[in-house]
């Protein structure tokens, strides 16, 4: 009779550690903390920008809420002004007069709030909101 209670709680035992070896085997690994992606351009927000050239030559352009803007040069002087609108995931700006619309695609927002945008041609400019 000692002999048999001795048997089962020596298999009592034995299929508790069996449980508690599977458990750590089938237990979720750590999720690895990777760095965050840039966030996506949804498309350039109403709002004033600093815009500089390939060049270093620095201008500006206001995003108004109803969908117009206007394109500033280094020394405060409306350069360009129209419609402006986000289709096909790129930012379009369509001057007003016989000008052609121009539409830039955009890279991921950085950090800091800036991003590239990049005209048909090739022509690549730094767009950074304004501080207020």
């Amino acid at each position: 009779m000692k002999k048999l209670l001795l048997l089962a709680a020596l298999t009592a035992l034995s299929a508790c550690s069996q449980k508690a070896e599977e458990s750590k085997d089938t237990a979720p690994a750590p999720a690895e903390t990777a760095a965050p992606a840039p966030a996506a351009n949804p498309g350039t927000a109403p709002g004033s920008y600093d815009v500089k050239m390939a060049d270093g030559t620095t201008a500006s352009t206001v995003i108004n809420a109803d969908g117009t803007y206007a394109d500033i040069d280094a020394t405060g002087k409306t350069v360009k002004k129209g419609k402006f609108v986000h289709k096909d995931g790129k930012d379009c700006f369509d001057p007003d007069g016989d000008e052609a619309e121009e539409c830039w695609s955009l890279s991921p927002i950085a950090a800091d709030g800036s991003f590239t945008a990049t005209n048909p041609e090739g022509t690549a400019v730094i767009v950074t909101p304004k501080k207020s």
